[in-house]
């Protein structure tokens, strides 16, 4: 629990929630976990069939969906549009979860500056428009609230490739450091999740850039990588179980908890595992990309 106060939201029974990026991976899970502990649902993703079909799966199995639109949170205006959809509907929320997102991986020599724009977008202004139009009705209603923003451990830690996309996750972590003060005269607690590896979907068609996915060694990689995942049910899970007693790190698996320890009391240990790590995922580079690689002079 926190030092500062009790947790603002303590169970889900009754309780507004809203939940981007719901209609597949983590955002799926966060969503039916909420729905099986009675909450009382706000769903929204780009993709709208599987919204839809989420949103009537839940409801098959008795849970409770009030409202399920499709919007793209990187659009402020389309962000706004459901903001007053939801609270002419409901209200204020109880907790809002900022877990929308997308993954763009890739060199400094191979990303593009249209992935470093993509992911800013959706990434960072997602959860930033997100933010501005449902966390003032929050203040407002004077009953507290959670606000749970989903980084990445991209956004503690140096993961190879990660470059572009560890922008966006270190941005909304700095974000949430200030509203974790920012929002606290108002009992509305802040949650920053950083989830390790989890095999979602997005697993098979994540776009690395110059990557070559089909190639044996990364196969291999992908495979190693989704051993050690944890499943988007328990990262769901983790996540709960932090924002409901207002902690504001929340770790989805052990790995990321003891590397983010190393970084803040073992730096030399810290530095040595990123090391090892770079090697490790650079050996998995296509033979095309290591030859476009200058010699040293």
């Amino acid at each position: 629990m926190s030092m500062w106060f009790r947790a603002p939201v303590r169970d889900l029974t009754g309780k507004q929630v809203l939940v981007t990026g719901a209609a597949s991976g983590i955002g799926r899970a966060v969503a039916e976990y909420a729905a099986e502990r009675g909450a009382l649902l706000h769903l929204t993703d780009l993709q709208a069939d599987l919204l839809a079909e989420v949103a009537d799966g839940i409801r098959a199995r008795g849970g409770t969906v009030v409202t399920a639109e499709p919007a793209d949170v990187s659009d402020h205006a389309q962000v706004r549009r459901l903001a007053e959809t939801v609270t002419a509907q409901a209200g204020a929320m109880d907790v809002v979860a900022n877990v929308a997102g997308i993954a763009i991986w890739g060199t400094v020599r191979s990303l593009e500056p249209e992935h470093w724009q993509r992911l800013v977008d959706v990434n960072l202004m997602g959860p930033i428009h997100v933010i501005e139009e449902f966390v003032p009705a929050m203040i407002d209603a004077g009953r507290g609230g959670q606000l749970v923003n989903v980084s990445s451990a991209a956004g503690i830690i140096a993961m190879p490739w990660h470059a572009a996309y560890s922008a966006t996750k270190f941005g909304i972590r700095g974000v949430s450091e200030v509203l974790r003060y920012d929002l606290r005269r108002h009992r509305i607690g802040v949650s920053l999740v950083c989830p390790g590896g989890v095999d979602t979907g997005l697993v098979e068609t994540i776009r690395i850039a110059g990557i070559d996915q089909q190639s044996r060694s990364f196969v291999r990689a992908r495979k190693a990588f989704q051993r050690r995942a944890v499943s988007p049910e328990q990262a769901a899970a983790a996540l709960w179980k932090g924002a409901l007693r207002n902690r504001y790190w929340v770790y989805t698996s052990a790995d990321i908890r003891l590397v983010h320890w190393l970084q803040r009391y073992f730096p030399p240990g810290y530095a040595l595992a990123m090391r090892v790590f770079n090697y490790g995922a650079n050996r998995v580079l296509p033979a095309v990309d290591r030859a476009r690689r200058p010699e040293p002079s």
